[in-house]
This record gives C-alpha cells, structure tokens and sequence, in this order.
C-alpha cells in the first residue's frame, strides 16, 4: 500500500504527501498522516492478518512490533546497540533517504522487507557519513 500510495498520483497528492511533509522524519512523525492513510492501513493490517492465518495472540506482538520499528524508523537516530538496525536493513538511514527529497519515489519497503525495491528497482543505495562532531548522516549514493 506504502509503494502505491507513492506510484498513484492522485493518492500521493491528496492523502500520502502530507506524511512526507516533514522532509527530515522525527518519531512522531511516522503518524502524521491523512485520516485516509490511517483508513488504507487498517485495511491493509486487516487484510494481511485474515490471509496470513495468524492467531490473536501472534497478531497483537507482531502488530505492536510493527508500530515499533515504524517510529524507530523515523526517529532519525542511530543509536548505538540498536536492534532493529541489526536485524534490518532498512532502518532509520533506509528510511531517511526516503524521506529526503531526492528519495522520495525510493525506498519504499517499510517496515521490514527491503528485498522489494531491489526487486522493483526502486532501491536508493546510501552510505553513512559520520560527523566529526559527532552523529551520523544518511547520504544517498550517486547512481553515476
């Protein structure tokens, strides 16, 4: 739902883009969203729990879990001994440059499956920069 809301024009105008106002994401950011997004993701949630056969018992961790990583992914930090920057590798850097202007028609996998893109084409590969200063930054690679 996530890619199709960045293919179709008309939904990233009218309902998707108001997520992506914030161009450098922040925790609470990963739920400023259209009413109608919220509506496409229960739907979405709904339909993936009914197909998959989960139990309730197994949706409520993964769901809970899911909602996690979702604002982990838009914190914008990379913290030390993270977890989900260890399992995952579309993590907060991942979905920085999506969020950056350059990025925003790639890196759509989100929030654990990054094997899409590479498969779609829509993989942005990126480096981490790190600050002198300290802190990092997700820079997008030059595809030249």
């Amino acid at each position: 739902m996530h890619r199709y809301m960045h293919t179709n024009k008309f939904l990233y105008r009218h309902v998707h883009a108001q997520h992506h106002k914030p161009v450098a994401p922040y925790a609470i950011a990963a739920f400023y969203n259209h009413p109608m997004e919220s509506v496409f993701d229960t739907i979405g949630g709904s339909i993936a729990f009914l197909v998959s056969g989960m139990t309730a018992r197994t949706a409520i961790p993964f769901f809970c879990l899911t909602e996690v990583k979702t604002v982990d992914d838009h914190c914008g930090l990379w913290l030390p001994g993270n977890v989900f920057h260890m399992l995952f590798p579309n993590n907060t850097a991942f979905h920085d440059i999506h969020h950056q202007l350059h990025g925003s028609m790639y890196s759509f996998s989100q929030p654990f499956f990054p094997i899409w893109d590479k498969l779609l084409g829509t993989h942005m590969p990126y480096d981490l920069f790190k600050w002198p200063e300290g802190g990092f930054e997700a820079r997008i690679i030059s595809k030249d």
